[in-house]
C-alpha cells in the first residue's frame, strides 16, 4: 500500500514537471513576454498589407521588412502602423531580431512628401533595431530631382542612427540585397502571398495556444485524480471510476484535436515542397516549420506523461473495485458457509427405518448440490483473491487472511459433509440388510406354511419340499445376518440405541425361523426316506347305466373304450393336468404382471399429477400473489405492471380444476386402473381449457424475455429456492396435457382386451385431438391480413405447406398463369365452411416470436369447391376447383400419404354438407308442375359421388311423342350406378346438360322402369347448373335462378310419380375404386356437333356479335369457331349471333353423336356413357338446379 502511494506521487510529480516545461516552451516560442499582440488580434491591419515580412534576409542574416507602394499610407493611423510593426518585429527569432531589421521602402511611384512622410513615422515609433533603411525614391524627373535635394537638406530631421540610401533603380537594391531575397514585385524570385502568411501565423499561434491550454488542463486534472480519495463501497467506486474514465477520455480527445490540427498545418506549411520538390523555403517558413514541430513534439511528450499517469490511476481505482468486489463476495460466502455448517448439523446420521434414512439421504443429496456450490463458490473466491495477490494488488495485506480463512471454512464443511454422507450411506445400508433379512424371513415362513400337508406324505412331495426348503436356504446369500459380533464391529459408528434393538429383533426372528426349517427339514427327510408304492387311484363302477341323450351307441363305445383305457392313462391324465396348471399359472403369471404395470403406470399419473399441482400452487403463491404485495412493488418494472393475467394466462383455473376436480377423481381409480380412461372422458370438455392458456403463451413469453432480468423475479425464485426460473414453470401446463398422452398410450397398452380399453382409446384419441387444436390454434392465430372473422368459417379440421399451381379461364380459354411452371408456397387452413390459402413468412426472434405468420392471400368457400384426387399422374397432387373449373388449384402435397389425408378430410367437409342438404330435400315435398307418363315411380338419388345412368331415347323430352315410341326404341332401361360418375364442373355447360340424370357433385334422379305390354320407357328429370350464394358463377356464364319452393330448386316434381327414395341401391358414399370424373384432359375431349339444341340457361350478349338467348330456345349450331363459341341461329326468333357451347344441349331427337357421348341409336340399350376417368372427382351439391321440363 505504501510502496503503491510513494509510486503514483512520483508519476504525478513526473506528469507536473513535464507539463510545466510545456508551457515554458510555448511562451518562449511565441515570445508572449516582447509582444503580447496575436494575427488574429489585429488581422484587419495585417490585410492593409502597408508593411510586411517578406521571409528574405540580408547577408549578414538581418530580416527584410518591405513598405510596398500604399497611396493611403498617410492614412494609417498611428496606433495601426505600432501595431503592424511591433507585431513584424516580433515574429522572427530572437538571434535574428538582435542583428537587426532591413527597411525596403518602395516610393517609385510616389512623391517625396510620400517619402519624408514615411521615414519620419519610422524614425519616430518603429519598435526594433535598424540595420539599414532602402529607399526606391520616384521615379519621375520632378520628384526625383526634388528628393535628391531636399533630402540633402532635410537628412538631419530623420533623425536615424542607421543609413538611409536612396535608391534610383531596383539595380541598385539587388546591390544591397540578392535577389533571391527579395519579392518579384522588387526585381527578386521570391513568391510571396500575403493572405497564405496570415493565415499560417494565425494558425501557428492558435495551435499554441491549444498545446498550452491543454497542457494547463491536464495539470489540473492529474491534481485532481491524485488527491481523490478511494470510496468503501461497489457503487461509489464503480461511478468513480465511470466518471474519471470519461474525463480521461474528453482529454484524450482533446489530445487528438490538437495533434490532428498541428499535423494539418504542418502539411500545410510544406504545400510548396509537396508541389515543387526543388522549392526553396525562405527564413520565416522555416522557422514557422521548426514551431510547429517543436509544438507537436511537446504535445506528444504530453501525451506520454498523461497515459502513464492515467496507467498507474485507472490501475488503483480498477484494483479498489476489485477489492470492493471481493469483500462484498466474502461476506456473502461467509454468512452461506455459516448458514451451511448449521442445516448440515441438523441432519440425523441414522434414520428410524428404510425410508426415513432414504429421505434423510435423498434430501442431504439435494443439499449437498447447495452446498457443492457454495464451497465452488468460495474456493473460487479464494482464487481471485490469490489472483488479485499476484497481480500486486495495493492491499494485500487485507486480502491474503480472507482467502486463508475462506479455505479453512471449505475444507470443515466438504469434511463435515462427507462424514454425514457415509454416516448415512453406513445406516442406510444397515437398515436395506435388516429389511432384506425380515423380508426373507417372513417369506421362508410363508413357505413353510404353504407347503401343503397331503402332499408331503408321499415320496415324491416330501422330496419336493424338501428341494423347495434346500433352496430356500441356498439362495438366501446376503439376506441372511451371520452373527451379531460382526453387526456390531462393523456398524459401531452408526449403532445407537434403536437401531441395536432392531438389529437383535431381527436376528432373534431370524435364528426362530431357522429353528421352524430344521425341524421341517428333518420331518420330510423322514418322509423321502421311506419306499412306498404308488396307488393306482381307480373310479367306482356305476351300478346302472342313466337314461340320457347321451346314451347313444356312439357314446357308450366310447365310454367303454375309456375305461378299457383308464389304467393306462392315469399318468397321462396327471400330466395334462400338470399343463394344464401350468399354462394357467403361465396366464396368471402374465396377468399379474400386466396388473402391476397397470398399478405402475397409475402410480406415476397420481404422483406427477401431486407434484404437478404443487408446482401450479408453488408458482401462483410464490410469483402471481408476489405480484400484488405492496412489499414487492418497488422491483416490479413497469413494462410488468397490470400484466399478471397476460404472464400467466388462465394458470388459476388450471389449478382450481386439477386440485379440486380432477385429481380427486383420478384417485378413485387407483384400484381400478384400466377403468382411469372414464375420467379423461367425462373431463374432456373441462381440459380444453389447456388452449385458452396455450393461446396465451407466445404472449406471455415475449412479456417474460422482456422483464426476465428484473430483481422481482430473482427475489421470488430465491425465496422458493427454484433452481429454475419462472419461464421453466411456466411450460409446465403445456408439459402436463402432453404427458396425458403418454401415460395413456402405456395404460392402452398394458389393457388390451380389459374392461375400459375402448374408453382409454377413445380418451387417447380426445387428447391428441386437444393436442391437434392446440397447435392448429396456433398456427390459425398467427394469420395476418384476413379482413372477416375467423370464427365464422367454422371448426379449424387441416392446416399445412404446399406447393400450389392455378389455371383459370379467361374468356372462353382456358389460360395457365405463369405461376404454373413455377409453384407458389402455400400455407392452406381447412374449415369446416372455408378453404384459406396463406403466404408463410419466417420471423427472426426467440422462443415463440420465431414463430412463422401466415399472410392471407385467397379463401375459398366449401359450398363452391370440388376436387379431384389425382392429378397429372402424380400421387401426391390433387385438385381443388370452383366455378365449373374456371378456377382451379393443382395442390402438391409433400408426401403421398398427407395428399390422401388431406383429400378424404375435404371428402368429408362435402359429404356433410351434402347430408344436411339431403335431409332437408327429404324433409319437404316437391310441388306438382307438370304430369309425368305413367309410371310406377321415379327415384330421386342423392348418393353425394354415384349418379345413375338412365336410358335416354330420341323423343322422350317432347309430352306428344312419348306414347308413340315405337318398339325399336324400347330397350330395357338400365340404372348403372356402378358405372356412374360425378360430373366435372369443367365440363362445358353442354356437356354436363346432356348427362341429363345427373346431379352435380350429388345426386341423380333415378327413373323407375313403367310396366307396358309393349315396350319400357324411363323418365328422366333434366337438371341444369346454377351458382349459389356462396358459389360465384362465372362471368360468362350468368345463371338466373328462379325461386321456387321445392328442395334444392327443383322444378317439376310431380307428386304421384316421383319419390325420394333415401335408401335406394344408389344412396350412400361412393368408394375410392369407382370411377369418377376425369381430369380435364379428358373433358377437352368432349365437343358438340352440329345440329339442334336446347339453351338450358339464359345467355345475356357481351358484345355486339353476339347473341341472347333464353331458357328453352331452340337453336341450331351452323358452324364452331376458334375460341370454344359455336355460331348458332336462334329457331324461336329468327336471330344469329355467336354464344357459347356452354350454354347449349342438343335435341334430343334430332341429336348427332360426339366424342363425349355414346350414342344409343345403335345397341340395345339407352344408356348414356360418361367419363371413364378413375381420379375421383367431388364437386360442391350448391351448384346444382334442374330446369323446367320441356
Amino acid at each position: 500500500m505504501i510502496f503503491w502511494m510513494k509510486t503514483e506521487e512520483m508519476a504525478l510529480g513526473e506528469l507536473l514537471e513535464r507539463l510545466r516545461s510545456v508551457t515554458q516552451c510555448i511562451d518562449e516560442i511565441m515570445q508572449l513576454d516582447s509582444s503580447p499582440l496575436r494575427a488574429a488580434d489585429i488581422t484587419t491591419d495585417l490585410k492593409k498589407q502597408f508593411a510586411f515580412l517578406s521571409g528574405g534576409r540580408g547577408d549578414n542574416g538581418s530580416p527584410v521588412i518591405v513598405f510596398p507602394e500604399f497611396p493611403a499610407f498617410s492614412e494609417i493611423t498611428d496606433r495601426e502602423f505600432h501595431n503592424v510593426l511591433s507585431y513584424l518585429t516580433s515574429v522572427p527569432s530572437l538571434s535574428s531580431t538582435d542583428v537587426g531589421f532591413i527597411l525596403v521602402i518602395d516610393r517609385r511611384q510616389d512623391r517625396w512628401a510620400a517619402v519624408k512622410g514615411t521615414l519620419l513615422r519610422i524614425a519616430g515609433s518603429f519598435p526594433g533595431n535598424l540595420q539599414l533603411v532602402l529607399v526606391l525614391r520616384p521615379t519621375t524627373l520632378l520628384q526625383r530631382t526634388l528628393s535628391d535635394i531636399l533630402f540633402k537638406f532635410n537628412k538631419d530631421d530623420f533623425k536615424m542612427k542607421v543609413p538611409v540610401i536612396m535608391l534610383s533603380s531596383l539595380t541598385e537594391l539587388h546591390s544591397y540585397i540578392d535577389r533571391s531575397q527579395l519579392t518579384q514585385e522588387l526585381g527578386g524570385m521570391q513568391e510571396y502571398c500575403h493572405e497564405k502568411w496570415i493565415s499560417h501565423r494565425t494558425a501557428i499561434e492558435g495551435f499554441a495556444l491549444m498545446v498550452k491550454r491543454t497542457a494547463q488542463v491536464l495539470q489540473s486534472f492529474g491534481t485532481e485524480l491524485a488527491e481523490t480519495e478511494l470510496p468503501n463501497e461497489i457503487q461509489a467506486t464503480t461511478i468513480l471510476l465511470s466518471t474519471h474514465t470519461n474525463k480521461r477520455d474528453k482529454m484524450k480527445d482533446d489530445l487528438l484535436v490538437a495533434l490532428g490540427q498541428g499535423s494539418r498545418l504542418l502539411e500545410s506549411i510544406n504545400e510548396p515542397i509537396m508541389h515543387n520538390p526543388d522549392h526553396n523555403m525562405n527564413q520565416d517558413e522555416l522557422e514557422n516549420l521548426a514551431t510547429v514541430q517543436r509544438l507537436l513534439s511537446q504535445l506528444d511528450e504530453t501525451e506520454r506523461a498523461f497515459d502513464e499517469f492515467w496507467l498507474r490511476h485507472q490501475t488503483k481505482l480498477q484494483q479498489c473495485l476489485q477489492l470492493r468486489h471481493f469483500e462484498h463476495n466474502y461476506r456473502e460466502v461467509r454468512a452461506l458457509l455459516d448458514q451451511t455448517s448449521e442445516k448440515l448439523t441438523s441432519f440425523s446420521e441414522v434414520g428410524i427405518s428404510p425410508a426415513h434414512a432414504d429421505h434423510i439421504f435423498t434430501e442431504l443429496t439435494t443439499f449437498e448440490e447447495r452446498v457443492c456450490e457454495v464451497l465452488d463458490r468460495a474456493l473460487a473466491l479464494s482464487r481471485e483473491g490469490d489472483e488479485l495477490i499476484q497481480n500486486s494488488h495495493y492491499d494485500e495485506d487485507s486480502i491474503q487472511p480472507k482467502c486463508c480463512e475462506l479455505r479453512a471454512l471449505s475444507e470443515s464443511t466438504s469434511s463435515s459433509l462427507r462424514a454425514k454422507k457415509d454416516h448415512l450411506l453406513k445406516a442406510i445400508e444397515l437398515h436395506h440388510r435388516l429389511d432384506r433379512t425380515s423380508k426373507w424371513v417372513d417369506d421362508g415362513i410363508y413357505l413353510l406354511a404353504s407347503q401343503p400337508v397331503d402332499k408331503c406324505q408321499s415320496h415324491e412331495g416330501a422330496e419336493v419340499a424338501l428341494q423347495e426348503l434346500e433352496r430356500y436356504l441356498d439362495n438366501a446369500g446376503c439376506s441372511q445376518l451371520t452373527d451379531l459380533s460382526s453387526i456390531w464391529t462393523e456398524y459401531e459408528g452408526v449403532l445407537n440405541h434403536q437401531l441395536r434393538e432392531q438389529v437383535e429383533k431381527v436376528y432373534q426372528k431370524q435364528t426362530s425361523m431357522q429353528e421352524m426349517f430344521d425341524k421341517r427339514t428333518v420331518s420330510l427327510k423322514k418322509l423321502a426316506a421311506k419306499q412306498l408304492r404308488p396307488v393306482q387311484p381307480v373310479a367306482p363302477r356305476p351300478e346302472a347305466f342313466i337314461k340320457s341323450p347321451l346314451n347313444s351307441p356312439a357314446h357308450r363305445v366310447q365310454q367303454e373304450i375309456n375305461s378299457s383305457d383308464s389304467d393306462n392313462s392315469c399318468g397321462k391324465g396327471q400330466q395334462q393336468n400338470e399343463d394344464n396348471n401350468s399354462r394357467h399359472a403361465s396366464l396368471s403369471e402374465e396377468e399379474e404382471n400386466l396388473a402391476v404395470l397397470r398399478r405402475h403406470v397409475m402410480n406415476e399419473l397420481l404422483e406427477t399429477e401431486r407434484v404437478y399441482v404443487e408446482e401450479l400452487l408453488c408458482v401462483l403463491q410464490g410469483y402471481a400473489s408476489e405480484m400484488d404485495n405492496p412489499g414487492m412493488s418497488h422491483l416490479i418494472p413497469p413494462s410488468l405492471n397490470n400484466k399478471k393475467e397476460v404472464l400467466f394466462g388462465n394458470m388459476p383455473e388450471i389449478y382450481h380444476f386439477h386440485k379440486r376436480t380432477f385429481l380427486r377423481e383420478l384417485e378413485q381409480y387407483t384400484d381400478c386402473p384400466e377403468l382411469v380412461g372414464r375420467c379423461f372422458l367425462q373431463r374432456m370438455t373441462d381440459l380444453q381449457i389447456y388452449e385458452k392458456y396455450c393461446h396465451n403463451k407466445p404472449r406471455s413469453e415475449s412479456l417474460w424475455r422482456q422483464c426476465s432480468d428484473c430483481a422481482f423475479f430473482h427475489e421470488c425464485q430465491k425465496k422458493l429456492e427454484h433452481k429454475l426460473g419462472l419461464d421453466s414453470y411456466l411450460l409446465k401446463p403445456v408439459q402436463r396435457i402432453t404427458k396425458y398422452q403418454l401415460l395413456l398410450k402405456e395404460m392402452l397398452k398394458y389393457s388390451r382386451g380389459r374392461e375400459g380399453a375402448d374408453d382409454l382409446q377413445e380418451a387417447l384419441t380426445s387428447i391428441v385431438g386437444i393436442l391437434k387444436a392446440v397447435n392448429d390454434s396456433m398456427h390459425l392465430i398467427a394469420i395476418t391480413g384476413y379482413e372477416g372473422n375467423l370464427s365464422e368459417l367454422g371448426k379449424l379440421l387441416m392446416q399445412g405447406s404446399f406447393s400450389v399451381w392455378t389455371e383459370h379461364k379467361k374468356g372462353h380459354a382456358k389460360v395457365k398463369d405463369l405461376a404454373r411452371f413455377k409453384p407458389m408456397q402455400r400455407h392452406i387452413f381447412l374449415h369446416e365452411k372455408a378453404l384459406l390459402f396463406c403466404k408463410k413468412r419466417e420471423e427472426n426472434g426467440e422462443g415463440y416470436e420465431k414463430a412463422p405468420s401466415y399472410s392471407f392471400k385467397q379463401s375459398l368457400s366449401m359450398s363452391a369447391v370440388g376436387i379431384t384426387e389425382n392429378a397429372k399422374g402424380d400421387n401426391k397432387k390433387f385438385e381443388i376447383w370452383c366455378n365449373s373449373r374456371e378456377e382451379v388449384y393443382i395442390v402438391q402435397a409433400p408426401t403421398a400419404d398427407m395428399k390422401t389425408t388431406w383429400v378424404n378430410e375435404i371428402r368429408k367437409v362435402l359429404t356433410t354438407q351434402l347430408e344436411a342438404c339431403r335431409e332437408a330435400s327429404q324433409q319437404r315435398a316437391p310441388d306438382p308442375v307438370i304430369q309425368a307418363p305413367p309410371v310406377h315411380s321415379v327415384t330421386v338419388c342423392l348418393s353425394p359421388f354415384k349418379t345413375s345412368q338412365k336410358t335416354l331415347k330420341k323423343g322422350e323430352e317432347k309430352k306428344a311423342e312419348l306414347p308413340g315410341l315405337d318398339a325399336s326404341s324400347s330397350s330395357s332401361p338400365k340404372l348403372s350406378g356402378t358405372d356412374g360418375a360425378v360430373t366435372s364442373p369443367t365440363s362445358d355447360r353442354a356437356a354436363v346438360a346432356k348427362k341429363r340424370f345427373t346431379l352435380q357433385g350429388f345426386s341423380n334422379l333415378k327413373a323407375q322402369k313403367e310396366p307396358s305390354a309393349s315396350n319400357d320407357r324411363s323418365f328422366t328429370l333434366p337438371m341444369t347448373i346454377f351458382s349459389s350464394a356462396g358459389s360465384p358463377t362465372s362471368p360468362d356464364h350468368k345463371s338466373k335462378r328462379q325461386s321456387d319452393p321445392t328442395p334444392f330448386g327443383y322444378k317439376g316434381w310431380n307428386k304421384p310419380t316421383l319419390s325420394l327414395d333415401a335408401s335406394g341401391e344408389n344412396d350412400g358414399y361412393s368408394s375410392a375404386e369407382e370411377p369418377l370424373n376425369s381430369d380435364p384432359e379428358d373433358e377437352n375431349t368432349k365437343k358438340l356437333c352440329a345440329g339442334k339444341y336446347t339453351v338450358l340457361v339464359d345467355y345475356e350478349k357481351g358484345g355486339a356479335e353476339e347473341l341472347s338467348v333464353r331458357s328453352g330456345d331452340s337453336v341450331e349450331l351452323v358452324k364452331e369457331g376458334d375460341d370454344g363459341q359455336w355460331f348458332v341461329r336462334n329457331l324461336n326468333s329468327s336471330s344469329e349471333g355467336w354464344i357459347a357451347a356452354a350454354n347449349l344441349l342438343t335435341l334430343i331427337e334430332k341429336s348427332k353423336s360426339c366424342q363425349s357421348l355414346t350414342s344409343s341409336e345403335g345397341s340395345g340399350s339407352g344408356n348414356l356413357s360418361t367419363s371413364s376417368s378413375c381420379s375421383e372427382t367431388y364437386t360442391n351439391f350448391s351448384d346444382v338446379k334442374p330446369p323446367a321440363l320441356q
